[in-house]
């Protein structure tokens, strides 16, 4: 499990750019609220060097799959508390109940800078969760 600006990251495979070299599916921890995306420890090493050759190799695009076992991603899903997939509402959704959570908490402790930093993130995914079924009204 990791953390940015306080929020759990969720588990995510995605596409990176290092330079001019496209890294196609990159296990990946992304933060719903400040958007900061890091490469998971587990593949870290492999994706430095797959990135390396690839820049020495003028290589565009490359597929770090063909490259992590499958203990690695094992290790990478076991260690994420929830995935983005199909379904964004349901990991909006549990973002917003770790952050309802974590406010009790800081209220009982009564921590008042922790409190603020929990309604921002709390104002922050709900107006993505209302954003996003928005959009899925409209596409309906």
């Amino acid at each position: 499990m990791s953390f940015c600006c306080g929020a759990t990251m969720i588990g995510t495979v995605g596409t990176l750019r290092q330079g001019s070299t496209l890294v196609h599916n990159v296990p990946l921890y992304y933060c719903p609220v400040c958007h900061q995306v890091e490469v998971h420890p587990t593949v870290k090493d492999e994706f430095d060097l797959l990135v390396e050759y690839a820049q020495e190799d003028s290589a565009r695009e490359v597929n770090l799959k063909d490259y992590i076992d499958e203990e690695m991603v094992a290790e990478w899903k076991e260690n994420c508390t929830s995935f983005q997939d199909d379904n964004p509402e349901k990991v909006l959704r549990e973002q917003i109940d770790m952050a309802l959570d974590l406010l009790g908490v800081a209220k009982q402790l009564e921590d008042d800078q922790w409190v603020s930093d929990l309604k921002h993130r709390l104002q922050v995914l709900s107006s993505r969760l209302t954003k996003l079924k928005k959009k899925q009204a409209e596409n309906n």
